[in-house]
């Protein structure tokens, strides 16, 4: 899906007349005229100037506003974007059409200078701008960085991966959320682009963690039931009976997911899990929310 640019672009232009004073909205005008002469230098430098001319503050849009974004560009979800990152969005959009090596020029060299704030905002905009398919290096550049903001600008609230990465890229994505330390669930599409390779490697990973008498995050159970193997119909079973509340939860809904046999006869054993998992009482969010506790 190639985005409606100009849509998105005169979207975030209303967003940030209302909330940002006369003199930074006079400096946004007067920038994004210089851009949409094509003049790269005058993007570089506005970039890094962004914070100075209209500060950090959260954008703080409300649901309506989330809603029409979502509408604009379907999977966008700019819910926690501050001023300054939609500003250097705005930038990159308005941006005259050009081919897509020139484009990927310029977030390459926007990239390769940036700081911390301007990566999160290019990483941020994948989603929104033109050429998408052309950018899936630049987002697989960001899921390799050790730097959370910098790795979650990509993979958190981001519909770009999930539309974009082969499953290779993808797998290690969403696996990099346990070496670095972050949650899964605000990954897009994690349950859509569930893979028997990301199932294996995730059991492998637990293994490991098991091996040296280390906790794993009971979420992890997620990437694994849909395409349990005898193996993973057997740690599921294992956790269901000796496992934590939060665990045995994790691995009932692994079950609940799996179209084996097996699971279903598994997952009888513990009716009264079984039950509040049918009833709805007991979803991925409430293992979240037990496992954040």
């Amino acid at each position: 899906m190639n985005p409606d640019t100009e849509k998105i672009r005169q979207l975030i232009e209303r967003w940030m007349e209302m909330r940002v004073d006369p003199a930074a909205a006079a400096w946004i005008r007067d920038r994004q005229e210089v851009i949409q002469q094509g003049d790269k230098r005058g993007l570089f430098l506005a970039f890094g100037m962004v914070p100075r001319k209209v500060g950090k503050s959260d954008l703080e849009l409300t649901d309506e506003e989330l809603i029409i974004g979502n509408e604009v560009r379907p999977g966008w979800n700019p819910k926690g974007w501050s001023i300054d990152q939609a500003t250097r969005t705005l930038f990159l959009l308005t941006l005259p059409p050009t081919e897509p090596t020139t484009l990927v020029g310029i977030l390459d060299q926007l990239a390769s200078t940036g700081e911390v704030g301007e990566l999160v905002a290019i990483y941020q905009s994948l989603p929104l701008l033109p050429h998408p398919e052309a950018h899936v290096l630049r987002a697989a550049e960001g899921i390799r960085t050790n730097i959370k903001a910098v790795f979650c600008a990509v993979a958190y609230q981001n519909p770009y991966p999930a539309e974009q990465f082969n499953e290779d890229q993808w797998n290690q994505m969403v696996l990099k959320c346990q070496f670095i330390g972050v949650p899964m669930a605000p990954v897009v599409g994690l349950d859509q682009r569930s893979n028997a390779a990301l199932s294996g490697m995730v059991l492998d990973y637990i293994a490991e963690r098991w091996a040296a008498h280390r906790t794993i995050a009971p979420e992890l159970w997620r990437c694994v039931g849909r395409h349990a193997d005898p193996r993973g119909l057997s740690e599921l079973h294992n956790v269901l009976t000796t496992g934590s509340l939060v665990e045995k939860y994790a691995a009932g809904l692994a079950l609940s997911e799996s179209t084996e046999p097996a699971a279903q006869n598994f997952l009888g054993i513990a009716p009264e899990i079984a039950g509040e998992i049918a009833s709805g009482k007991i979803t991925w969010a409430t293992i979240d929310a037990m496992s954040s506790c």
